[in-house]
């Protein structure tokens, strides 16, 4: 559980996600039972992120304060990731990472610079990386953030893509940017794990919409994904149901399966969708894990 919320800390921080980090580091700060060194670190880490960013991290509508400091972090993110000067060097630096580097966070990164870089030359190189990358595995997520990353630079068409060893089609127009973008039954299954999660325990809903994102990071345009759309109930109580859990399994190590199938209603006629969609979700958790274990040093 604690690496769990570690590497949840780590990417947020890696994606200036600040706002969201301090809520995290003061929820760890009132967990027990953890080596007093953690609580150290991550007292020093909120004291120094609320003096770069300050503002409060409320829930319910945004005050003011809120709005200006979401402003204010993204106004820094992009003066990060857009610098004024930007020679061939940097250019042939920020694709040289895209296509080569070992580690997904940084081709992310790059990803994210090049959704800035001017030059118009970038786009035709993207595509041939996306489509081609001459034999090489794209990881998932480095595609769904490429297919983002186009369609920032404004480019349309489709492109055909290997993504969880299915060939799909997919329009770079339609990519969604943020979770909100995606068709509505996709959402509705993460309302339906929030809903229920939420009397439980306050922190899961947050950790349901973290790996409902990912998840949906790997599996955008497979069929499982085409599946989820479907927008009968029964779809969406089969899907919320696995990714309560999975987020059970990840957060706990531990979860009953009798009890999550008795929350969301799946009878026996559906026990065949929920396993399907439990199957799903089990393998974008290992691939996630077998990620991770290569970023350990």
């Amino acid at each position: 559980m604690l690496d769990h919320y570690q590497i949840q800390l780590t990417r947020m921080l890696e994606s200036e996600q600040y706002g969201e980090a301090k809520n995290l580091l003061r929820f760890l700060l009132q967990c027990r039972g953890e080596d007093e060194r953690h609580y150290e670190e991550w007292g020093s880490l909120l004291t120094w992120l609320e003096m770069a960013f300050p503002g409060s991290e409320g829930t319910g509508t945004p005050s003011s304060a809120d709005e200006e400091e979401g402003e204010s972090e993204e106004s820094f993110r992009e003066q990060l990731l857009n610098p004024p000067e930007q020679d061939e060097a940097y250019i042939k630096q920020v694709l040289y990472i895209m296509e080569h580097h070992p580690m997904i966070d940084q081709q992310i990164l790059a990803l994210e610079r090049a959704a800035y870089i001017h030059s118009p030359e970038v786009d035709q190189v993207m595509l041939d990386w996306l489509t081609g990358s001459g034999g090489k595995t794209i990881h998932p997520v480095v595609q769904f953030k490429a297919l983002q990353c186009l369609k920032k630079r404004e480019i349309s068409g489709s492109v055909m893509l290997d993504r969880m060893g299915e060939k799909v089609e997919l329009d770079i127009e339609a990519t969604p940017l943020a979770l909100d973008d995606f068709p509505q039954p996709v959402i509705r299954i993460l309302e339906r794990v929030e809903a229920v999660t939420e009397a439980d325990d306050p922190t899961l809903p947050h950790f349901a919409r973290e790996l409902w994102k990912e998840s949906l990071q790997f599996l955008y345009g497979t069929s499982a994904y085409q599946w989820m759309q479907r927008e009968d109930d029964e779809t969406v109580d089969s899907y919320a149901a696995a990714l309560h859990l999975t987020l059970l399994l990840t957060v706990y190590g531990s979860a009953n399966d009798d009890d999550i199938r008795e929350a969301y209603g799946i009878t026996e006629p559906l026990r065949f969708r929920y396993e399907q969609a439990c199957r799903t979700l089990r393998q974008v958790a290992a691939m996630q894990q077998s990620t991770e274990d290569d970023h350990q040093p």
